[in-house]
């Protein structure tokens, strides 16, 4: 995946590395829960539009996973970090607020560093964050 030699030199702050491990364990909660909104979807689009959703969330969570791994030199070990809400309403309310603060959260990590690779990285995932919240907010605002 990454053919850039320079990440193998890159001297990551601990801060930079907890920030990545908590960046896993979100995509990793994030794809469970978002495969229980899939089932509880109420029409074929919201399904299909979710399991896209979760289809991006293993990408990066693939991608993190990664980078921790080439940061630490160790495979990373996830958990899941928030419960997901039992109600198709609660969860989707749940995952979007969940989505909006994960853009912020993503693009500071990505400022924190002078990596290209992982800023590139960080950054794509937050724009991609911000899309799902906007999908989640369109299947809430269909609910009753």
């Amino acid at each position: 995946m990454y053919t850039d030699s320079y990440l193998y030199y890159y001297r990551p702050t601990d801060r930079l590395v907890s920030d990545v491990e908590r960046a896993i364990n979100g995509e990793y909660s994030a794809i469970q829960c978002y495969k229980n909104i899939a089932e509880m979807a109420d029409t074929k689009e919201a399904k299909n539009q979710i399991k896209e959703i979760r289809k991006d969330e293993r990408k990066h969570f693939q991608q993190f996973s990664q980078i921790y791994l080439t940061l630490t030199g160790r495979q990373p070990q996830p958990k899941v970090s928030e419960k997901c809400p039992n109600t198709y309403r609660e969860a989707l309310e749940f995952a979007m607020k969940d989505e909006q603060e994960t853009v912020d959260f993503y693009l500071d990590i990505a400022d924190q560093t002078n990596n290209q690779q992982i800023k590139d990285i960080f950054r794509r995932a937050a724009a991609d964050e911000q899309n799902h919240a906007v999908w989640f907010l369109y299947y809430l605002s269909m609910t009753r």
